[in-house]
């Protein structure tokens, strides 16, 4: 085995994706706890990563402006680096340029990447009910061992300013419609959920007016705040992991929650837990219809319609099943 002094860990996927990349962040610095561990992600998912104790660099790839031209920069700049290994968590074209003209001694990345065939190890990659970060630590498993760690973010300083004793969160929005609970259920649940929690409606500053939407047709009208817009990605996580219960849909929102173990219950319309990007938090919960529909799962990502036009695998989780897992006061 050669000098592990600088490795490039790359993941330029979603923000989901990019959370669960950190349980190899994990596994490296514990067994190469003075490597120099550099992590490369798209831009826009670099504040998950703000003041991370032993990210040594954290590159960012800009691929809504001047894709082509900032890869090739990221590149020359690699090059530079004298990298020891490259390890790439992707399977796409794109950033198997990366991995083969980096310069680096070793490359590693899965054998679905159209260019695996110029890695310095190639590893299997398949939906075969592993979880992802166990597929990721595949990748790692020859230097350090077969068992992989919990993503994990930082968030030991970020204060939450709030005068909520008791509260849950939820996370209605998703970019896919059929990832996402259907609206009226979440008013539904809303509604039901006793005056003694108070109700955070967390997302991005898109889902700001898809929040007011729920809010305003539900007949709750106190105790209800709409954050969207307003945390950062990390200070969502800060909050979560405050929370008596977060309610997510198989979103991003799921893997903040796993990154700092946060309590979690997981609705998944379209697709399945077994896909392999479940909860990982200590306290998880997965809800998911109780009729067996041919048409569930109708892919590995989700829709912007159902293909069907009846959306069973949304309607059919019942909201008594999210106020069963409310916790107990």
């Amino acid at each position: 085995m050669m000098s592990l002094k600088k490795i490039l860990v790359i993941q330029t996927a979603f923000i989901g994706d990019a959370i669960l990349a950190t349980s190899v962040l994990e596994k490296l610095h514990i067994h190469y706890p003075n490597s120099k561990i550099d992590f490369l992600v798209r831009k826009g998912n670099e504040a998950l990563f703000e003041n991370h104790p032993f990210i040594n660099k954290l590159w960012i790839w800009d691929k809504k402006k001047n894709k082509l031209k900032n890869q090739f920069l990221l590149i020359r700049d690699f090059r530079k680096q004298h990298y020891d290994y490259i390890i790439n968590c992707q399977r796409y074209f794109s950033t198997g340029l990366f991995t083969v003209f980096s310069g680096a001694k070793n490359t590693i990345g899965f054998d679905s990447n159209p260019l695996s065939l110029f890695f310095s190890i190639s590893v299997k990659h398949a939906f075969d009910g592993l979880h992802e970060t166990q597929r990721n630590q595949r990748l790692i498993a020859s230097f350090t061992d077969s068992v992989a760690s919990k993503p994990k973010l930082y968030i030991d300083n970020i204060k939450i300013e709030h005068n909520s004793k008791n509260f849950i969160t939820i996370s209605p929005s998703s970019v896919w419609f059929t990832k996402q609970y259907p609206k009226e259920l979440w008013i539904e649940f809303i509604n039901k959920v006793p005056q003694d929690f108070d109700i955070f409606l967390l997302g991005s500053p898109a889902d700001k007016s898809y929040n007011h939407e729920i809010m305003d047709s539900s007949s709750r009208k106190d105790g209800i705040f709409n954050k969207a817009g307003e945390l950062s990605l990390l200070q969502s996580a800060a909050l979560m992991k405050q929370a008596l219960m977060n309610y997510v849909n198989d979103s991003a929102p799921l893997h903040l929650c796993s990154a700092v173990n946060a309590p979690v219950c997981v609705m998944y319309c379209s697709t399945l837990p077994a896909f392999g990007f479940g909860p990982l938090s200590d306290k998880s919960y997965i809800l998911e219809t109780e009729e067996k529909l041919d048409c569930r799962p109708c892919g590995i990502h989700g829709h912007k319609a159902c293909p069907q036009g009846h959306f069973k695998c949304g309607y059919g989780i019942r909201v008594n099943r999210l106020i069963e897992l409310l916790p107990k006061l």
